[in-house]
């Protein structure tokens, strides 16, 4: 997990950098914002992701000898989405993202606190339909806070209904999970469109492993009890 501790607090020193420049800014003119006017309003979305789990160990497979698992290598995936924006209040909007993301999670395991050789590489191609709320403070200058909260569904393309002799790949992902979503953001009028950063971090509510073992190793599938989806997204939404 050596890289989701060093990639979690850069992203949130980021944030916080970039909310103090926000507020030390001086009164000056405003970007004309007519999307904020409109109802409904709708645009496009390219984020940066980064797929892991919250694995539980297995109990009843906790022998001296057994396998510990553990996702200690996270790798970058991208979101892609459309965005649609209905607007019911000043301050709140009610937002429907469907669209795509990418990545990938590999799973290490360790016996006796020794690594051993093999990985199981888990790759996930998603169809999401995120709706979500998002409440906007006060409007500085050209820059705007908000915070968003809310559900993501998600199926996964990539998960398999019998595993692939071909492939050394012994654990599967069952299809369909859902998540829930929160995280701040900044809005940012620049003079033809608006721009918004927003750092979420999403977390699936279902075990997502299926249990059924495969025929070589099964151990892999044995040594975890659960084992829940967790993502990290940095999104930038054209609007």
């Amino acid at each position: 997990m050596t890289l989701s501790y060093n990639i979690k607090p850069a992203l949130v020193i980021v944030f916080l950098l970039i909310s103090a420049t926000c507020f030390a800014q001086k009164e000056k003119p405003k970007n004309f914002s007519w999307y904020d006017d409109k109802p409904i309003h709708f645009g496009f979305s390219v984020g940066f992701n980064t797929m892991d789990f919250r694995i539980t160990p297995s109990l009843a497979d906790m022998k001296v000898d057994s396998l510990f698992p553990e996702v200690s290598r996270l790798n970058p995936g991208i979101n892609i989405q459309i965005v649609s924006d209905y607007r019911p209040a000043e301050k709140f909007d009610i937002r429907f993202l469907p669209g795509v993301s990418f990545g990938q999670r590999i799973v290490r395991f360790y016996k006796n606190k020794v690594l051993v050789n093999e990985q199981q590489r888990l790759e996930s191609s998603f169809l999401e339909f995120p709706l979500l709320l998002k409440y906007k403070g006060n409007r500085l200058n050209n820059v705007r806070p908000y915070l968003i909260g809310g559900l993501n569904l998600r199926y996964d393309l990539a998960g398999k209904k019998e595993y692939d002799e071909d492939k050394p790949i012994y654990m599967r992902l069952k299809r369909a999970d859902l998540y829930y979503e929160f995280g701040p953001g900044f809005d940012f009028y620049l003079p033809f469109f608006k721009l918004s950063v927003e750092l979420k971090m999403s977390n699936g509510l279902r075990d997502v492993l299926v249990h059924d073992t495969a025929t070589r190793y099964p151990q892999y599938v044995k040594s975890i009890d659960k084992m829940k989806s967790q993502m990290w997204i940095v999104a930038f939404h054209f609007e």
